[in-house]
């Protein structure tokens, strides 16, 4: 079990990488560089992360239980479903928009790790998955006699609204235009049989 002083280590090698990522990007970093933000030794790195790319993981694991506690406290489960939908998309661009590196390279770097990545892209679109299909259980939801949110249908939106605004965030749009559509599309799936 860890203890406090532990995690608040760990915790400054992963700050450490994610003002990095802001500062150079994910591939420009090293564990050279996130021990001296951290202002701590490469020994005191290693005795919490493998590697670079370990200390990254841990970020990402952070930052999608971030985005997760933000859309359940964003989204009302009493309001009609459409609201819902609105408030949970809303509330997912505010946190990618809060942190746009970090947002673009979980969407673009992730990937790029290859196996190695894949358990926590599971494990991250899992979360968020788990999370509509929540949405489809609650007040808001039942009263308008909506079939549940099956995963491929809540894999099918995430992956699309990811994707969105990922581009729309390279074109340097205004990732907020990403809302509307969609909001209007999850409804138009949603709204559908399985």
């Amino acid at each position: 079990m860890r203890n406090t002083e532990d995690d608040d280590a760990r915790q400054r090698f992963v700050d450490a990488l994610a003002t990095l990522i802001a500062e150079r990007g994910y591939a420009a970093t090293s564990v050279v560089d996130i021990v001296r933000v951290a202002q701590a030794s490469k020994t005191t790195f290693y005795l919490y992360f493998a590697n670079k790319q370990e200390c990254y993981l841990a970020l990402l694991a952070s930052v999608t239980d971030d985005l997760v506690a933000d859309i359940r406290q964003a989204v009302d489960s009493d309001a009609h479903w459409h609201n819902q939908i609105r408030q949970m998309f809303t509330a997912y661009i505010a946190h990618l928009t809060a942190r746009p590196a970090i947002s673009l390279s979980w969407i673009r770097d992730l990937p790029a790790l290859g196996a190695a990545a894949r358990p926590i892209q599971r494990r991250n679109f899992a979360e968020l998955a788990a999370l509509l299909g929540e949405l489809g259980t609650n007040p808001g939801f039942q009263r308008a006699g909506l079939p549940p949110i099956t995963r491929p249908k809540a894999v099918m939106l995430l992956a699309g609204v990811r994707e969105l605004a990922a581009q729309t965030a390279e074109d340097d749009l205004d990732i907020e235009s990403v809302i509307g559509p969609a909001t209007d599309i999850a409804i138009s799936i949603l709204a559908t049989g399985q």
